[in-house]
């Protein structure tokens, strides 16, 4: 009888398995068809957004479309609850966990400023996207200091021209799944200091259970946002003892709360 029945959830989990792997594998292909498309029917408009930067905030308007598209392409609604919103024309330091390649669309969905990424090397890679992040980001190689100090001059150019930037501060996705906020880096709060912008923290506490960057996994779903109040630097220096360090550490207590406190409503 017992083998019977060893058997019989066998046979039941085998099928159900298959299933998952074919969900999966035909998900993630969709994601890269949906990332891809838009980009080759809109090649020529999207090359004379990016040929000058002063144009830059009319490719971030078809950026913003082709984030939305992959999120509800994907199966994704999304829900963002805003403390405050954001003034038109100010510049502003956005930042936020960084768990998912789904962060990038939910942070061009929800956010209506104008912002310049600061992101990895790597994903200039990935095909197609590749040749327009490559253009339109500013791109670092966490191991290269000479390539830190060129963020930070690239990232006070874009200031200057009165756009925001985005830096996910934890410096890279951490292999530990466990890890619910890494530590922070201190480019992003040298910047805001340096500028005297406010920043704004961001807690996204799903993206990693729906779509995580392991492959087979992921569903699904809705995806929250919480915008929490906009942090001053106003009196803030960055020869000040503890001002830098105190800012950092204050901001990620923020956007950790936040994510604990998504946890808690979750499990309810």
């Amino acid at each position: 009888m017992a083998f019977g029945v060893c058997n019989c959830r066998f046979a039941i989990f085998g099928p159900m398995k298959f299933l998952k792997i074919a969900f999966w594998t035909l998900w993630r292909v969709w994601f890269y068809i949906l990332m891809g498309l838009p980009i080759i029917a809109l090649f020529p408009v999207l090359l004379i957004t990016i040929s000058k930067e002063r144009w830059y905030p009319h490719f971030f308007k078809i950026a913003r479309l082709w984030g939305k598209l992959i999120l509800f392409g994907m199966g994704f609604r999304y829900r963002a609850t805003w403390s405050e919103k954001p003034e038109r024309g100010k510049s502003y330091m956005i930042v936020a966990n960084h768990t998912s390649m789904m962060d990038i669309m939910l942070m061009l969905a929800i956010m209506p400023n104008p912002f310049v990424f600061v992101g990895k090397q790597e994903l200039v890679k990935i095909p197609i996207f590749g040749f327009f992040y490559k253009r339109t980001c500013i791109l670092v190689d966490r191991n290269s200091t000479k390539s830190r100090k060129a963020v930070f001059d690239r990232a006070q150019k874009r200031l200057n021209q009165g756009l925001s930037i985005c830096i996910y501060p934890e410096g890279g996705v951490s292999e530990d799944q466990s890890i619910l906020l890494d530590a922070f880096k201190d480019g992003a709060f040298r910047l805001a200091i340096d500028h005297q912008i406010p920043i704004i923290p961001m807690s996204l506490p799903d993206n990693k259970a729906h779509f995580p960057y392991v492959f087979f996994a992921g569903k699904p779903g809705l995806l929250r946002v919480q915008i929490h109040p906009f942090i001053s630097t106003q009196g803030l220096s960055l020869s000040g003892k503890d001002d830098l360090k105190q800012l950092r550490e204050h901001t990620r207590g923020v956007i950790l709360q936040g994510l604990i406190e998504a946890q808690k409503k979750t499990r309810t």
